[in-house]
């Protein structure tokens, strides 16, 4: 079954969210806080390990009301129900949108056209284990009988973006294996990764769900001959000992020269931009060895059950998807940045655009009619502290409203305390002077006291801002 085509500005919950815009926005923060001693607490949202404080936001608890509402109306619970059931959600394609069921540990079987598919997984997940242990091991070898010092992913779009993020997010628990990534169909690129590299000891990995994508197979087929020059002595029977593949295409990954038993599969139910849970995170497992895989699957799990089964005002991914769709609807807010303060989550932001933008970058609605309302915001970031010397400037004091949502961690991973310290402070920094601004008696008091008293009334104008940003 399809989902239902509700137009979200036709209900009651949006009539009503108009009017309280209207009086909502220029409220000030600062104002909601000093009314609501509890604010912080009301608004904030806790999983596992996870904190979300999403206090410092023009919304109200009428916002939110209007808001859960707009979500029941829109009848999202149905929505989640088929997205996990298996139904053919994407109606353009007529086909499931199942990659949960890639890391789904539940018992219970997830059927699309009545089959199981839940056996299937399994085994390629245990294909993919065996295979990890082998050449994190050195068990598997290259085409000369040596170990593999390398991994080359050669894939675009999701088939890169998802495990490159992946693999630099989460590069502290990599092993001896190096990584690298091959997308853009630019020869510079290719062959820069190429110099770096002994085709004796590198794995390379072609993934393509149909083994057509242009960019994809240009690479490989570049890389190919790169791998059979005399001057390294390889034959074509060689391919097989040096080239997997992830596909849906076997004949055509049998014609570049791979073996049978070095295609990893997948399936059409999923869409290349959340396939990194399944074969197409390989080059995931590699780097990080199959344990941490594993792991990374189980954590994404127990989100999904926690999407899946909580209440709207409880749940994290509905709460904040509502907050967005408020600034980008009422405040036409149009961009909404995310600022990690760790540079392992360097990807984070572009790997968010493909997710969002790729995914809501709809001007038509599911019968194909025009929408009138904004379906999807421009996501863009980078890490802090990078971006205080970058564009924070312009969040901060330019003209434009751009809501923020700052990533955060309690702990280094390396334990070193000061950098940590100096990091975090800058963290809570930027997001208490986004919120609380800086007043011209602020200004004038600080001037004051640094000693800069003849330069007050010709600076203080561009150093006053006034705050109030979500």
């Amino acid at each position: 079954m399809s989902l239902k085509n509700i137009n979200p500005i036709k209900t009651k919950s949006w009539n009503n969210l108009e009017p309280h815009f209207d009086l909502l926005k220029e409220v000030s923060m600062k104002s909601l806080f000093q009314k609501d001693k509890d604010r912080k607490e009301k608004y904030t949202l806790n999983f596992n390990d996870f904190i979300i404080d999403f206090s410092k936001n023009r919304i109200t608890d009428k916002t939110l009301k209007y808001l859960f509402e707009l979500a029941e109306e829109s009848q999202l619970n149905d929505a989640i129900g088929k997205y996990f059931n298996g139904d053919k959600i994407n109606k353009t394609e007529n086909r499931a949108v199942l990659h949960t069921a890639l890391r789904n540990q539940n018992v219970n079987p997830v059927l699309v056209d009545e089959k199981d598919v839940m056996p299937e997984v399994k085994e390629t997940l245990n294909k993919i284990k065996l295979f990890t242990n082998r050449v994190v091991s050195g068990k598997f070898k290259g085409y000369t009988g040596k170990a593999i010092t390398d991994i080359v992913n050669i894939g675009i779009g999701g088939s890169d973006l998802g495990p490159r993020m992946v693999v630099e997010s989460l590069q502290f628990y990599k092993n001896q294996l190096k990584t690298h990534f091959v997308s853009n169909i630019d020869g510079d690129h290719v062959n820069e990764i190429l110099k770096e590299l002994n085709p004796e000891t590198t794995l390379f990995v072609i993934v393509s769900k149909t083994f057509t994508t242009q960019e994809t197979i240009t690479n490989a087929t570049t890389i190919k001959k790169w791998f059979l020059s005399p001057k390294f002595g390889a034959k074509e029977g060689d391919i097989q000992h040096n080239f997997v593949a992830v596909s849906t295409n076997l004949e055509k990954v049998k014609e570049f020269g791979i073996a049978e038993a070095n295609i990893f599969t997948m399936w059409n139910w999923v869409g290349g931009r959340y396939s990194l849970w399944s074969a197409v995170g390989l080059s995931i497992s590699l780097a990080i060895g199959y344990d941490n895989f594993d792991k990374f699957l189980k954590g994404a799990f127990e989100m999904d059950e926690h999407f899946k089964n909580t209440s709207f005002e409880k749940n994290i991914p509905v709460t904040l998807a509502l907050i967005s769709i408020w600034y980008n609807n009422f405040f036409n807010t149009e961009s909404e940045v995310v600022i990690p303060y760790s540079q392992y989550l360097e990807k984070l932001a572009p790997f968010l655009q493909q997710l969002s933008m790729e995914s809501n970058g709809k001007s038509v609605d599911r019968n194909g009619e025009k929408v009138t309302y904004q379906t999807g915001n421009i996501i863009w970031g980078n890490t802090g502290t990078n971006v205080q010397h970058a564009f924070m400037q312009l969040v901060h004091q330019g003209t434009k409203l751009i809501p923020v949502d700052f990533i955060g961690f309690e702990e280094s991973l390396y334990g070193n305390k000061d950098h940590h310290q100096k990091l975090m402070a800058n963290f809570y920094a930027q997001a208490e002077a986004l919120y609380a601004g800086k007043t011209e008696e602020e200004v004038h008091l600080d001037m004051k006291f640094k000693g800069d008293t003849a330069k007050i009334n010709k600076l203080l104008p561009f150093k006053v801002f006034k705050g109030n940003r979500p």
